[in-house]
């Protein structure tokens, strides 16, 4: 777990990130050797989130952003400034239908420092504080300024790798997960998470 932290934190400075242990590693070869994806253990969390129905992954994300950047400067019932964490993770739910709307469940990590008796409670009726369980999940890492192709593809790559490797993994929704400022133009860092099924 020590060397995990220490990971994430050159990677992405001293915001919080979730606990979260390395399982495995799968690798692909090509011309070379390089990581395809992760089997992470995540520990149980406390979360910040909001809901968006849309056609795009891009619009809902940016609407989730800015609700919840809303309620860490100080929208909430303790009008207090709430620390930024990493991933912005979205929960990614699919319509039944190529033209129906897809659910984009946004949420920020809440700080360690709030994690025993959580944030405060969110002004806008929109927001809502939550609890993620203990989880495994797989990760596939990708770079550069995702679109909403990028996600769909990767997360179809990673699902692809899943099952030519036998792993049970619960197939109606995925995570994606941002780690960086818009304004971060190089070394990028974005994952999408298919959930273990246990």
């Amino acid at each position: 777990m020590a060397v995990v932290k220490e990971i994430f934190k050159t990677m992405f400075g001293t915001l919080d990130s979730p606990n979260h242990s390395v399982v495995s590693s799968s690798a692909v070869r090509k011309l070379f050797t390089r990581m395809d994806y992760e089997e992470r253990k995540y520990e149980g969390a406390r979360w910040t989130s909001t809901t968006i129905p849309d056609i795009e992954h891009r619009t809902a994300v940016s609407t989730g952003f800015r609700r919840l950047f809303k309620y860490i400067s100080g929208h909430n019932e303790k009008q207090v400034r709430i620390p930024m964490t990493v991933p912005v993770l979205t929960k990614v739910e699919p319509g039944d239908g190529p033209f129906c709307k897809t659910d984009f469940t946004v949420s920020f990590f809440a700080p360690h420092a709030d994690q025993a008796e959580g944030t405060a409670q969110p002004s806008d009726p929109e927001v809502f504080n939550n609890s993620l369980p203990e989880m495994t999940a797989y990760v596939k890492t990708f770079s550069g300024y995702a679109k909403d192709e990028d996600w769909t593809k990767q997360a179809e790559l990673l699902a692809k790798s899943l099952d030519n490797d036998g792993k049970k993994y619960h197939k109606d929704f995925y995570y994606t997960a941002g780690y960086n400022s818009p304004f971060k133009p190089i070394n990028r860092h974005n994952e999408v998470w298919w959930i273990k099924a246990e």
